[in-house]
């Protein structure tokens, strides 16, 4: 992905959190960025922090929508040439007590539905462009499950393996796939204790390693800061290893 400039990015989810680090970082750079989200009022706040930045209205989970959304976004700006799914919510769930189908639904419907139909109604468009990129936001937790939010974990595993798929399908096109895997990074996407931990990677940091990597490593495919490989490459391990670090792994997120 180039990033000197030339490039016109929408990114859902772009109002708070990595979402709104990426699209500041990309801003910052003279391309032209477009945040979608569904609060007006803190869409509102971050176009007015970044000049030049624009705001579009979207609830992801209105699956029905999607379409006629991606057609106002590709006549409203015809030069698209990035999407950033990065939209995404993560809640905890007692499987073994009383689960609750609406966190299902919703969750399949933010972290995994939502950015498989955009991209669907987009790419058309996109391999219209010279270059274009689609930007899908995994997570560590593909790899190594945080078993306290496993429909999470499991829409992100699922984005990880259509990512791979549709990267192949459009080799022989313009566009580009890249995966974005974060590891624990201190946001509100669980609340505030975590946008606080000191556990968890400051968001900062984040973003100045991502925009290294996508600079330094032109041919990437999966955008993997140092912090992640735990995770990632948890199943690299043999069973019985891998096992072992999932255990101590969900012990100590569990414990603290």
């Amino acid at each position: 992905m180039d990033l000197t400039g030339n490039n016109t990015i929408l990114i859902t989810g772009g109002g708070s959190g990595i979402g709104r680090g990426l699209a500041e970082a990309f801003h910052k750079t003279g391309n032209k960025v477009i945040i979608a989200g569904r609060r007006k009022n803190v869409l509102e706040a971050v176009v007015a922090a970044n000049s030049g930045m624009s705001y579009e209205i979207l609830d992801v989970q209105e699956s029905s929508k999607l379409k006629s959304f991606a057609a106002k976004m590709t006549a409203k700006y015809p030069s698209l040439n990035v999407l950033v799914n990065m939209a995404g919510i993560m809640q905890t769930e007692n499987l073994a007590g009383s689960p609750d189908p609406s966190v299902i639904d919703g969750t399949i419907a933010t972290n995994l539905t939502a950015p498989l139909q955009l991209t669907a109604a987009l790419l058309q468009h996109l391999k219209q462009q010279t270059k274009a990129t689609v930007m899908n936001v995994t997570s560590g937790l593909a790899f190594t499950p945080l078993a306290l939010t496993p429909t999470y974990c499991a829409t992100k595993a699922a984005i990880h393996s259509w990512s791979i798929s549709l990267r192949y399908q459009l080799r022989n096109t313009s566009v580009e796939v890249l995966e974005l895997t974060p590891p624990y990074v201190q946001t509100e996407l669980t609340g505030q204790r975590q946008a606080n931990d000191p556990k968890a990677m400051p968001l900062s940091d984040y973003i100045a390693e991502v925009l290294e990597i996508i600079s330094s490593q032109p041919e990437v495919k999966e955008i993997l800061v140092k912090n992640v490989y735990p995770l990632r490459f948890a199943g690299d391990f043999n069973s019985e290893k891998f096992y072992s670090f999932f255990e101590t792994f969900n012990a100590a997120m569990a414990g603290h």
